[in-house]
């Protein structure tokens, strides 16, 4: 599936997690993307980006936005698929199977009470964790943090396309990476997910920029995503 030139591959929770294990057990490593609808538009504006994203090894559709283009184009059955639904199968997992879990991203006292969090509810996961505060003259001392941990995920919170960037240019640091956004600010607690309600009606957007009113500069991609999409649609 094609949107605005970034490739969507239509699996569900599920099947994410069910290749995520097969790789975890295989040794085998991939990269994943999950995209909602305002890091395809910026793809559409730079092709550096969309190739990057492109060369991950599986797209998934991260957003109520994604799924209606989806739809739009003829996809008949398409789950959202979000960074912070598929870091919670994968912590399930790691408990059942004692995977080592790196995080990396967020203030250093966020990533820190996240950390703090899962230990207590996941104890037969190893993590390590790592702020995404440091300067380019640092980041030697981070992959070579996190290649010495050998993680089987790498969890990236770096913010789209840092993260992006990251994942793509590091492909040995990890198993399986991640790029997850704004996860581990919920993990830590400090910011709050949609109630179910919200989350049932697809509306965890709404929710999100009521709590967090200076996302209103993000959502403003919202609607030149839409215009866009129905020109790839209608005009194309």
């Amino acid at each position: 599936m094609d949107i605005l030139g970034t490739r969507i591959d239509l699996l569900n929770l599920q099947e994410s997690m069910s290749r995520i294990f097969r790789a975890v057990a295989s040794g085998k490593k991939l990269w994943i993307v999950t995209a909602n609808p305002e890091l395809i538009y910026r793809g559409a504006k730079d092709k550096k980006l969309q190739a990057t994203i492109s060369s991950a090894d599986f797209i998934l559709p991260d957003g109520i936005g994604v799924v209606w283009a989806a739809h739009l184009f003829g996809a008949e059955k398409v789950e959202r698929v979000t960074g912070i639904d598929l870091t919670l199968k994968i912590l399930e997992e790691g408990q059942q199977h004692r995977w080592r879990i790196f995080l990396l991203g967020s203030k250093p006292e966020i990533v820190k009470k996240a950390v703090y969090n899962l230990r207590q509810k996941y104890p037969a996961i190893d993590f390590a964790y790592h702020h995404g505060y440091f300067s380019p003259e640092e980041e030697p001392a981070v992959l070579e943090k996190i290649e010495r941990f050998a993680p089987h995920i790498l969890l990236v919170g770096l913010g789209a396309p840092k993260q992006e960037y990251w994942n793509a240019a590091y492909k040995g640091s990890a198993q399986i990476r991640m790029g997850v956004g704004g996860t581990i600010d919920v993990l830590s607690g400090e910011v709050k997910r949609a109630p179910q309600f919200f989350r049932a009606h697809n509306l965890e957007w709404l929710y999100r920029l009521v709590s967090q009113p200076a996302r209103i500069r993000r959502q403003i991609v919202l609607p030149l995503y839409v215009c866009k999409v129905l020109k790839q649609r209608y005009f194309s």
